[in-house]
């Protein structure tokens, strides 16, 4: 049976952002990622230097993982990284299916899945200039596709505004998807730290600048939401 590599598996916590904020969720957080952008909060999933960590885990493996942390009661399986498009959860999302579980992926969009027709919600998270990173259309169009009827939505991080403005020609492409914007967090926690300091200060003022900007512009389409979780419990893993 083939293996898949996971940097982590934890809760029941609270979906911390994007369309399922607040819901109960256990998060599966796959090794790798085919981006590095500049502000990864995750990089403990991202960084090859950490790869030794990642556990080779069967389906099965991880199935009994989740079960046992959700006391075997259903609930949402949050599928994250790095990317978790470039391994097969085809298999994993169909078992917890089965039990009634559902499943939600977020994902840059640049790796297009058939089992994305599974997921409630795929949220598509295309990667705005100060990430460094450049979308090829072509893929994330692909990914839409890919989910066919299934729920999909869609969340920018919004530093500064430049992302401001390429999130709002992004919209103007999609305008039936909803949208999600969210204030960066300049402040990632080192991938081996149990606990991080956090700029709140300069999240809050992003976070009011961002509410602002948006009215401001009267654009209503989308819904602008904090990092539910940075909030909480701040940099901290595994919450």
């Amino acid at each position: 049976m083939s293996t898949l590599r996971i940097a982590e598996i934890f809760g029941p916590t609270i979906q911390g952002e994007g369309a399922v904020i607040g819901a109960p969720t256990v998060f599966v957080r796959a090794g790798g990622c085919d981006y590095r952008c500049s502000w990864c909060d995750s990089l403990h999933a991202v960084d090859q230097e950490y790869r030794h960590d990642w556990a080779p885990m069967t389906t099965v493996e991880i199935w009994e993982n989740i079960e046992t942390l959700s006391g075997g009661t259903p609930l949402t399986v949050s599928l994250s990284g790095g990317n978790p498009a470039i391994q097969d959860f085809g298999p994993l999302i169909k078992l917890g299916q089965a039990k009634g579980y559902a499943f939600a992926l977020e994902t840059q969009g640049s790796i297009a899945r058939d089992w994305f027709s599974e997921l409630a919600p795929l949220i598509l998270s295309p990667k705005p200039p100060s990430s460094g990173e450049t979308v090829n259309w072509d893929k994330f169009e692909a990914c839409v596709r890919a989910a066919g009827a299934a729920e999909i939505a869609m969340k920018i991080v919004i530093f500064d505004e430049a992302d401001y403005n390429w999130a709002k020609d992004v919209a103007a492409k999609y305008p039936t998807l909803p949208l999600y914007l969210q204030p960066g967090n300049h402040t990632p926690p080192p991938p081996d730290a149990e606990d991080a300091t956090i700029d709140m200060d300069g999240i809050m003022t992003r976070y009011e600048w961002l509410i602002d900007k948006t009215l401001g512009d009267r654009w209503f389409t989308p819904k602008i939401l904090p990092q539910l979780h940075v909030l909480v419990w701040g940099n901290k893993r595994g919450v």
